[in-house]
């Protein structure tokens, strides 16, 4: 009995570590926020303004690519194409 405590203790300490890197990288790509020069203003980087990119994507024929690995042109297309589909009730900047 005093072997399996000591064994659960010594895990203690690694499994809080651990715990405590994935739940704060899951909360740093939870939100965050990106501007938009052409439109000045902007927007919130979530699940929800995602799926409006992924479908961007699929309507404009582009393969997959981080937003932010684009080129200007790239995100001032989208940029203008997510203007054109506002989501009122979600779209708060």
């Amino acid at each position: 009995m005093r072997k399996l405590s000591l064994c659960l203790r010594s895990l203690a300490l690694p499994a809080a570590l651990a715990s405590t890197v994935v739940l704060t990288g899951c909360a740093a790509r939870a939100s965050y926020r990106v501007y938009d020069p052409d439109h000045e203003d902007y927007h919130r980087w979530d699940d929800h303004e995602a799926s409006f990119y992924v479908q961007w994507e699929n309507e404009t024929r582009r393969e997959h690519r981080d937003f932010d690995k684009r080129d200007h042109d790239d995100q001032k297309q989208y940029w203008t194409w997510r203007h054109g589909h506002e989501d009122k009730e979600h779209d708060r900047h």
